[in-house]
């Protein structure tokens, strides 16, 4: 179903993708938008190792949330911050694709639990995490994307 990479000698392990996976910031999910065109857009998330699931928040209305209720099909796409070898000036990245399906997380109990994991990524200190609860998390639905294929790829780029 899912293509192979084509330039499978810069390949890099699932546990590399994970380790990428765990280690991002920011990456680009991808939607089938209005008129079936694509929309991409970057997104913060959160990558649960143990349940290999990316967790992000959307607002209740919009583009992302209308064109994920007509598809769940997504792509997610981000890149490490690379690293440079003495003597060589240019970079190795890691890239990383994820394909998978996007679901609302429905048990109340479960999306107050991954979003506050999902804060711990991104707030300083917990007081100012439940700040941010306490002021959106009405107004949030927590996803989950289930991966389905991942690859990922180590690119020299020379």
């Amino acid at each position: 179903m899912f293509r192979q990479m084509r330039r499978n000698k810069q390949q890099v392990s699932r546990e590399e993708c994970r380790r990428v996976l765990k280690e991002g910031k920011r990456a680009v999910l991808a939607v089938q938008g209005d008129e079936g065109y694509p929309y991409a857009l970057p997104i913060d998330y959160w990558f649960d190792e143990a349940e290999d699931t990316i967790y992000f928040h959307t607002a209740l209305e919009g583009h992302k949330v209308d064109a994920l209720r007509r598809c769940d099909k997504v792509c997610f796409t981000l890149c490490d911050q690379g690293y440079k070898k003495e003597g060589d000036w240019a970079w190795y990245v890691t890239s990383v694709i994820c394909f998978g399906r996007a679901t609302p997380v429905t048990d109340p109990e479960k999306a107050l639990e991954k979003a506050l994991a999902f804060g711990r990524k991104y707030y300083p200190t917990e007081e100012a995490l439940q700040a941010v609860i306490d002021r959106s998390y009405a107004r949030m639905q927590v996803m989950a994307i289930h991966i389905e294929h991942m690859t990922g790829k180590l690119v020299h780029e020379k």
